[in-house]
C-alpha cells in the first residue's frame, strides 16, 4: 500500500533497547526498515542509547531517522489494556483501524464515548457504538491511550475533562499514548502534552504544531508519545503501537495478515474490457454488511466514497441495524437490507470477512439484488473473501478477479490475476481487501469521476495516490 511507506527486507535490522514497563523487563525489537518511522528521546539519559537505528532512507518526505536516539517501548507477554476514545465527528477510518489492528494483536481495547451516549456519529456519517462512556474509564490504568482525529472529533476529545485527566496521568506515569491526524494539534497541544516532543500531524493542521518540534514523517515516536498524519497512515500508526506494546514478532504477523508485505509497496491495478462508469447524476452505492464483516473495509469504502460525494447506503442483512464486525467494532447501519432493496443502485459493493461473507451469501434479498445488478449491466464488486460470494452466485463467469490468498476455491488460474490488488473487468471490481481497500475505493472514484477527484480525495486522506490507478 503506497501511502504506508513500508519497505521490508529479508533481513530486518535489529535494534536492542531497554523496554520500559511496570515490570522493568529487557527485550528486543526488530525494525523491518520502516521507511517513515522516526524515533527520538524525551528523557535523555533515562533509557539505553541505541547506537545505530539502521533505518532505510529514501527521498520520501515521510522519512526521518535519528541515529543515537533513545527508544521507549513497552513489551510484555501479558494482556495489554488500550483505550480508544471517540466523539462526535471522530474520523472513522482512524478509530476503526486502531481498534481492529490492536485487537488483532491481542490487546484488550475499550472504545469509550466522550459524549453522553454510546452511539457516536463519526465525521463521514458512520455511526459507531462505543463499549462504555468515558466516565467508566476515569480510574482505570491503560498501557496505551490512542486518540483518533477528525473534526470536530478532536475538539470533542479536547473538551472532555475526564479524558484530559486520563491522558495527563498517562504521560506523567510514562505509559504509552498516541494521537493521529488533527488530534496532536487540536487535542494534545492545549493539554500541554507535546512539550519538548517531536510531533507530526495532518498537513492541514501542521502549522498549529510547535514549529521547532514539528516533523513531516508518517510516524513520529518521541518517548512515550507516537503521532501520525491521517487516515492514509492509520494502519502504519496502529502497527507502530502494536510493536511498542507487543514487540516485533507480533507486529510482523499482523502486517502479513493485513497484506502489508513485499509486492504491495507499489500497488498494482489491472483492468480488462474497459467501459465508461461515469454517470450524469450522483452515483448511488449500496454496501451490504453482516455480523463478521471486516470493519476496516466497511468503514473505508463508505468514508472514501462519501468524500468523493457519492450517495452511500450501508445496509444490514441481519435482523437489526446494529452489526458486530469481525474484530468486535459495533456499527449502526443506515437500513435493513429489505428496506434498501426498495431502491436501485449504480454500484453494490461487498466487504469481506469470512463470517460476514458467509452471512451475505445466505441473504436471499441480497442474492436477488445482485442478480438484478448483473442482468441490468450495473456495477458490482467485492473485497477480500466476498469475491467468493459473487463466484458462488455465478456473477464472476468469464471475469478476471483477485481474492484474498486463502479464498481461491472454485476460481480458475485464468480468472485470478496474480500480483494485482485491484482488478476491474468491465463492470466488476474486486480487491484483496484489508490494507488494499483504500486503493480499491480510489479506483472506484477514479472510474466514476476521473483521476482529478480521486487524487483530491487521496490527498485529504494523506494517502499516496498510486500512479497505476491513473486512467489511461
Amino acid at each position: 500500500m503506497g501511502s504506508l511507506g513500508f519497505s521490508f527486507s529479508k533481513s530486518p535490522t535489529l535494534i536492542e533497547s531497554r523496554l520500559v514497563s511496570s515490570m522493568g523487563c529487557v527485550s528486543k525489537i526488530v525494525a523491518p526498515s520502516l521507511s517513515s518511522v522516526s524515533v527520538v528521546s524525551s528523557s535523555p539519559g533515562t533509557k539505553r542509547r541505541v547506537r545505530n537505528l539502521g533505518l532505510r532512507v529514501s527521498a520520501s518526505p515521510s522519512i526521518e531517522t535519528e541515529p543515537d536516539s533513545d527508544v521507549s517501548v513497552v513489551s510484555s507477554a501479558t494482556s495489554k489494556k488500550v483505550l480508544v476514545p471517540i466523539g462526535y465527528g471522530t474520523e472513522e477510518i482512524e478509530a476503526v483501524v486502531l481498534i481492529d489492528v490492536l485487537r488483532r494483536a491481542g490487546a484488550e481495547v475499550t472504545v469509550a464515548s466522550v459524549e453522553q451516549k454510546l452511539e457516536v456519529e463519526a465525521s463521514s456519517g458512520t455511526r459507531l457504538l462505543a463499549d462504555v462512556l468515558i466516565s467508566k474509564c476515569a480510574d482505570q490504568v491503560f498501557d496505551l491511550v490512542a486518540l483518533p482525529g477528525g473534526m470536530p472529533g478532536a475538539v470533542r476529545l479536547r473538551d472532555c475533562g475526564i479524558l484530559e485527566k486520563i491522558m495527563k496521568r498517562q504521560a506523567e506515569d510514562k505509559r504509552l499514548y498516541g494521537a493521529i491526524s488533527m488530534a496532536p494539534a487540536i487535542t494534545l497541544l492545549p493539554w500541554g502534552l507535546l512539550t519538548r516532543k517531536k510531533t507530526t500531524g495532518h498537513p492541514a493542521f501542521f502549522g498549529k504544531l510547535p514549529t521547532f518540534w514539528a516533523v513531516k514523517t508518517n510516524i513520529q515516536i518521541s518517548g512515550e508519545l507516537t503521532t501520525s498524519r491521517g487516515p492514509g497512515t492509520s494502519i502504519q500508526f496502529a502497527l507502530s503501537l502494536v510493536k511498542q506494546l507487543f514487540g516485533e514478532t507480533k507486529a510482523k504477523s499482523v502486517e502479513e495478515f493485513l497484506l502489508l508485505r513485499n509486492g504491495y509497496q507499489n500497488p498494482k491495478k489491472e483492468e480488462f474490457n474497459s467501459i465508461d462508469w461515469s454517470l450524469n447524476r450522483t452515483p448511488r452505492v449500496l454496501i451490504p454488511v453482516a455480523n463478521g464483516s471486516e470493519e476496516v473495509e466497511v468503514v473505508t469504502i463508505a468514508d472514501v466514497l462519501k468524500r468523493a460525494k457519492v450517495d452511500v447506503t450501508v445496509a444490514s442483512v441481519e435482523r437489526s441495524l446494529r452489526i458486530t464486525a469481525s474484530q468486535g467494532t459495533k456499527i449502526i447501519t443506515d437500513k435493513l437490507i429489505g428496506e434498501a432493496a426498495e431502491s436501485s443502485y449504480d454500484l453494490i459493493l461487498l466487504p469481506g470477512g469470512h463470517a460476514g461473507s458467509e452471512r451475505l451469501q445466505k441473504s436471499k434479498i441480497l442474492k436477488k439484488l445482485l442478480k438484478e445488478q448483473h442482468e441490468t449491466g450495473r456495477i458490482y464488486g467485492a473485497t477480500n473473501s466476498s469475491s467468493t460470494v459473487l463466484h458462488k452466485h455465478g456473477l464472476l463467469k468469464e471475469k478476471r478477479t483477485t481474492v484474498y490468498p486463502s479464498d481461491t476455491d472454485g476460481l480458475t488460474d485464468q480468472q485470478m490475476i496474480e500480483g494485482a490488488e485491484v482488478v476491474i473487468d468491465e463492470n466488476v471490481i474486486t480487491s484483496l481487501g484489508l490494507s488494499t481497500v483504500t486503493n480499491f475505493s480510489l479506483a472506484i472514484v477514479s472510474k466514476l469521476f476521473g483521476h482529478g477527484r480521486a487524487r483530491s480525495v487521496s490527498e485529504g486522506l494523506v494517502h499516496e495516490y498510486p500512479r497505476n490507478l491513473t486512467p489511461l
